[in-house]
């Protein structure tokens, strides 16, 4: 991705997604699905952890002007998360697995270090 690509807001956004996933690769997860779509809205990432099926809503942010990424994950965005979560698990009844909602939040300013915070198990 371009660094012109990567400063409009989508583009800010594929780059966190992918950021997050080589996040997550390298914890040790497993990515699975990405963007994964249905009627009620989109998965960013499905991954697995160990005994886990783990989906992950990433949030990225240039700064801090609009809150911070955290902060967009509202309780509403969270129940439609859970609902998502349900719907594919329902999908690939063979997983098998518990599962739980993650987040990341990626901070990337135009200059200065990308900063990462994982949030494991939403509440």
């Amino acid at each position: 991705m371009s660094e012109a690509q990567a400063h409009s807001s989508a583009g800010l956004g594929r780059w966190g997604e992918a950021y997050a996933a080589n996040f997550l690769e390298q914890q040790g997860m497993r990515i699975i699905e990405r963007n994964w779509r249905c009627d009620l809205g989109e998965l960013d990432i499905v991954a697995v952890d160990r005994s886990h099926v783990v989906f992950v809503e990433v949030k990225t942010r240039r700064d801090h002007s609009r809150g911070t990424p955290m902060e967009a994950i509202t309780s509403v965005k969270l129940q439609l998360l859970r609902r998502l979560a349900g719907r594919w698990l329902g999908e690939h009844a063979d997983a098998g697995l518990r599962s739980r909602i993650d987040a990341i939040a990626i901070t990337r300013p135009r200059s200065g270090p990308t900063v990462v915070q994982h949030v494991r198990g939403l509440e």
